[in-house]
């Protein structure tokens, strides 16, 4: 049985509890932005905070991104987005273009789709050769072994989604008008593949998941248990790095 065979989809929260959980971790997500960059009255930078999400089209990763930045300050996110590489990007290593949005000390970015596309949609889609994308989960194990080594706290989450949650979502965006321009027919060419993709994510999780860049994943059918789930590992992971880096915790943490 694959780990994605393992998560309840059917996790969530009471309203009332979402909105509490959700309040409170955004405001000690607050509290941590500011211990990171060295503005909480101790002048020392935490370490990079690099969060990482990738799931299934429609899983949420926008609005679980919302949630995890908006009490903080936008100057001080980086929040980037991937699609397919440029002409120019494919005249370098493969890599070479996610470096640009990596955070330094005291930094924080957010990467929506990430370097897990070469062993992903370039795999299923044939984008990449299977020797490309076969030598590439040690090529990812290798790169973020060299990040966390040099101190940067990588946060790794895939929004899981079932089938019947996935195609209710696409219903509702092809039937609204103001996020019609989400649905793409290649989702629903992505949706035919799903055989292939969740093959594809469950050798990602087993051959990239490490004790320095562990998976987390997040049960993606009730948005509202989603985004709290995301803000705190997070937020888990955060504290940890912290600790791990010598610096203390906000005063009543």
């Amino acid at each position: 049985m694959g780990r994605l065979k393992e998560v309840d989809l059917s996790s969530d929260l009471s309203k009332k509890e979402g909105k509490k959980r959700l309040k409170k971790a955004q405001e000690r997500m607050q509290e941590l932005r500011l211990e990171l960059a060295g503005l909480d009255g101790d002048e020392r930078l935490g370490p990079p905070l690099c969060v990482v999400l990738e799931g299934w089209d429609a899983s949420g990763k926008g609005g679980a991104i919302k949630r995890l930045l908006a009490k903080l300050d936008p100057r001080h996110v980086r929040v980037k987005q991937y699609a397919a590489p440029t002409p120019d990007e494919l005249r370098h290593p493969w890599l070479w273009r996610f470096w640009p949005a990596l955070p330094g000390w005291g930094g924080m970015a957010v990467l929506d789709r990430s370097w897990y596309g070469r062993v992903l949609v370039e795999r299923v889609e044939g984008f990449a050769t299977v020797e490309e994308w076969t030598r590439a989960y040690d090529e990812i194990t290798g790169f973020e072994r060299m990040l966390a080594e040099e101190g940067t706290v990588l946060v790794k989450l895939w929004l899981h989604l079932s089938e019947d949650e996935q195609l209710k979502r696409f219903e509702a965006r092809k039937n609204d008008p103001l996020k019609r321009y989400k649905l793409t027919d290649e989702d629903w060419r992505n949706r035919e593949k799903r055989p292939a993709y969740e093959e594809a994510v469950e050798d990602m999780l087993e051959r990239t998941g490490t004790s320095l860049a562990p998976w987390h994943v997040v049960e993606g059918d009730s948005k509202r248990f989603a985004r709290v789930k995301v803000l705190e590992t997070v937020i888990a992971a955060a504290e940890e790095g912290l600790e791990r880096h010598g610096r203390r915790k906000t005063p009543g943490s």
